[in-house]
């Protein structure tokens, strides 16, 4: 059993080592950063959409903005769009659940606000469909997603795309890049003084 626990941490560590080479998702994490950055400076919002997993993940990186990271400072207003479980569960019956995220968007984005969309595979249909309204919207569009790209690679402004194909090494991933976004955004718009 040690040995499996010590394949699982090697593996997750060689994935972040690749990334540490990988010059195109860090200059793309960085346009992130500094999108994110001039949409709160201009009074803007940050939404973030997924499912499962990634619904988690987003739900935890949107509280780092809303609440706090480091250190306290003022809330950013940022929002993951599946908290609202009475909203979700009607329009998925009334409507569908490939629709639960672009209702949203239509109604709480505008021009130079960011929508964040989580998928490993980068093929969810609701998230696809927040970024294909957001778009629209002139909303700046972000996918995370695994190696492909899926779908979203084609239709989102940028896109970062870890480079496997394992779902729980690709989430440890996006949590790693988002926390640094998080951590980036802070220290940018509220530095210590």
């Amino acid at each position: 059993m040690i040995d499996f626990i010590k394949s699982k941490v090697n593996s997750s560590i060689q994935l972040k080592t690749d990334l540490l080479s990988n010059t195109e998702i860090l200059t793309t994490l960085e346009i992130c950063v500094n999108t994110i950055i001039t949409c709160y400076k201009n009074k803007g919002k940050v939404v973030w959409c997924g499912n499962g997993g990634s619904a988690a993940d987003a739900q935890h990186l949107s509280a780092e903005l809303s609440g706090r990271f480091y250190y306290d400072r003022p809330p950013l207003y940022s929002e993951a769009l599946h908290v609202n479980t009475s909203y979700t569960t009607a329009v998925a019956n009334d409507y569908s659940y490939d629709v639960i995220y672009s209702r949203l968007v239509k109604a709480m984005c505008n021009k130079g606000d960011v929508l964040i969309g989580l998928s490993t595979s980068g093929n969810s249909p609701n998230v696809l469909n927040a970024i294909a309204e957001a778009n629209n919207l002139g909303v700046t569009t972000f996918a995370f997603t695994g190696e492909t790209g899926g779908k979203m690679r084609d239709v989102s402004n940028y896109l970062i795309n870890i480079p496997s194909t394992d779902t729980p090494r690709i989430q440890e991933c996006h949590m790693l890049l988002g926390h640094t976004i998080c951590e980036l955004v802070e220290i940018n718009l509220f530095p210590k003084k």
